[in-house]
């Protein structure tokens, strides 16, 4: 009889894209059935407070609010280097002009939320919504600017909105080094050995979905905002790439680079110890 392990993921299309392998069936782990919980990241931010899934993605920024719950995986990481969210709005064009003013963000756990506390400072009225409404809700008035995720990095141009700045690049030129923002966890309360099955069979997917790329990107273009063909090509090759499969050393010391700022900036009381699980190979 087969066990089954929920996997939590969001329908972005680089999270959709690691997983088609296993969605396909073209990746499977012997004895377990694997089922799919989507939901948008800030919602599996708040079921990991609870150890809810097997395995699940969450913002990097989260990971020291659950630590004790679960451990990193070394591959699924969604890094950006010298690129990564944005702020962004239709009437001003600088940090300054933005003082007082009402900014969007895409929820409190996001890695988002850091980054703008890291670099965009504290004297600015902060609304936390949900990513999908950002847009719109700027377009409306409602806020006067917001920090953009997911596919609305590469579309916001397009849709007439002006940036003030890109979170990434302000981390790169801060840090030389790559900026991990969301990461795939396995839970603590398997043994050593699971945890490495489960680890491996993810692996096996996203490297699976980067050796098909085209059947990938046409699964996840399913779950994408309205993207063409090339605009999911160039978002997903953002986010699912050689650091999606192992992250290295480069990566752990971007983690641990982001908390000690976190700390240093009264975000966080403490660094967390981060302990990797890599796949057999």
């Amino acid at each position: 009889m087969e066990r089954e392990v929920i996997f939590g993921h969001s329908p972005d299309s680089d999270d959709a894209f690691m997983y088609y392998g296993i969605a396909s069936n073209n990746v499977k782990l012997k004895g377990y059935k694997i089922s799919h919980l989507m939901e948008d990241i800030e919602s599996l931010n708040l079921r990991s407070e609870k150890g809810e899934l097997d395995v699940t993605a969450i913002s990097v920024a989260h990971y020291p609010n659950v630590s004790n719950n679960y451990q990193i995986m070394s591959c699924g990481s969604s890094v950006g280097r010298n690129y990564g969210p944005v702020l962004v709005s239709k009437n001003y064009k600088t940090l300054n002009e933005l003082k007082g003013k009402k900014v969007a963000i895409p929820g409190r756990f996001t890695t988002s939320y850091m980054l703008f506390q890291i670099f965009a400072g504290q004297d600015l009225d902060v609304e936390f919504m949900h990513f999908e409404k950002i847009m719109g809700s700027i377009e409306r008035g409602e806020v006067d600017a917001g920090v953009l995720l997911h596919e609305g990095q590469i579309l916001f141009e397009k849709d007439g909105f002006k940036k003030i700045l890109d979170l990434g690049q302000e981390w790169y030129k801060k840090t030389n080094l790559p900026i991990p923002l969301g990461v795939d966890l396995v839970n603590r309360k398997f043994d050593l050995k699971i945890r490495q099955d489960l680890t491996t069979v993810f692996y096996e997917s996203v490297k699976y979905g980067i050796e098909n790329e085209d059947a990938a990107l046409k699964y996840a273009m399913q779950y994408g905002r309205n993207l063409s063909l090339e605009e999911a090509r160039k978002f997903v090759r953002m986010y699912v790439n050689k650091d999606t499969l192992d992250m290295g050393r480069e990566g752990l010391d971007a983690i641990n680079k982001l908390f000690e700022l976190a700390v240093h900036n009264e975000i966080l009381p403490l660094k967390p110890e981060i302990d990797l699980i890599h796949p057999k190979k």
